[in-house]
Parts: structure tokens; sequence; C-alpha cells
């Protein structure tokens, strides 16, 4: 696998848009931190699997589970509808999701602390999100990364690699290339669309 050192200290200096603060919540989404953009990738001989299944409800009670997807990297995005940098990535989200799906990449969801699912559907409408979201207002699932992804920082993100193990994680707000360039080390190959933003 050709490990591309240089470009993991590139993506690790980028500076990225700061995550949703807890002074720009209501009282319902209080306690959550800004992420700064700290981009982590896992050695492969150090990667570990999530301590807790993974696994959830969207939020039209349908049955989701990072389990279903071993033998693909998996990108999680935890994001909610009530976040402003959330809603200026989606539209990259979609589209990268739909871009990477033959590289053997699937994305899957965590929503986190929205206790409306009108609100959930509308977002997931409006950006024409075309994967799933486990749908988690109490932000259960997000104990499953315990000390790999802290819980409280919104938007986040987890790779997952092709065996099941967290393999990198984004803390705030993503680009199109940061996303591509995470995606590539966790695949050890480029993938297909991978041109411009």
């Amino acid at each position: 696998m050709n490990r591309r050192t240089p470009l993991l200290t590139a993506l690790a200096a980028l500076p990225l848009l700061a995550g949703c603060a807890a002074s720009a919540f209501s009282s319902g989404e209080q306690g959550f931190v800004s992420g700064d953009g700290t981009v982590t990738v896992v050695d492969p001989a150090e990667r570990q699997e999530p301590k807790g299944e993974v696994e959830g409800d969207t939020i039209d009670g349908s049955p989701v589970s990072l389990a279903d997807h071993l033998g693909k990297v998996v990108v999680m995005p935890v994001w909610g509808s009530w976040c402003g940098p959330c809603r200026a990535e989606a539209p990259m989200l979609a589209e990268a999701a739909r871009d990477l799906e033959d590289d053997g990449v699937v994305f899957l969801g965590i929503n986190s602390r929205d206790e409306n699912t009108a609100k959930v559907q509308a977002f997931e409408d409006r950006f024409e999100i075309p994967y799933d979201s486990i749908y988690d207002p109490a932000g259960q699932t997000l104990l499953s990364f315990h000390g790999i992804l802290p819980p409280q920082t919104i938007p986040s993100f987890v790779f997952i690699d092709a065996e099941g193990r967290v393999a990198a994680r984004v803390l705030g707000e993503i680009d199109r290339s940061t996303l591509y360039g995470v995606v590539e080390d966790v695949l050890g190959t480029v993938p297909s669309d991978s041109g411009p933003s």
C-alpha cells in the first residue's frame, strides 16, 4: 500500500472552518464545542474497531448499521439540522457520496441532538442526501467512538476502513479536497473522481 506521508502532513495542517459552537445553540443543543479542523489518520497497525455497536434507526424507523458495510470504506458525518457548517457542507457531501460509490465507499451519517424529525427530514430533502443516517437525538451512538471521536464536536467525520476499524477522523467542517484526500489514504488508492472542487 502506498502511504502518502506528505499528503497526510498537508491534510493535518489544513485550517478548516470551525464547527458549531455551544453559544450558538438553544438550550437543547448546549454543551457542544467547536471543531478545530484537526485531521487524524491512524496507522493501519494501530486501528481499532468502535467500542460498541454502531447501529440504530433512520428517522422513518428503518434499521441501519455500520456492520452492514463491512468490506467497504465508510465515511460517517456527524451532523445536526441546527448546525450551520453542516448545512454549508451538505451539498458537497451529497455529491461526494454519489461520486465515491463506485470506489467502494459508502456514507452513513449520525444525526445528533435533533429532537424534531421534521427538521431532519427537511434537511435531507433540501440537500438531496443520498445516504442514511442513524437518528440519535440523545447522542448515544457517539459513545462507541469514546476516545476516538470527541462526542461534543459537530460536525465531525469518522472514516472506517474495509475491516471495520476507525481509520481517520476530522473534527469540524470538511472541504472536498480534505474529504477525498482522507478517503484516498484509507482506500490506499486515488478515488476515480478526485478532481478539483
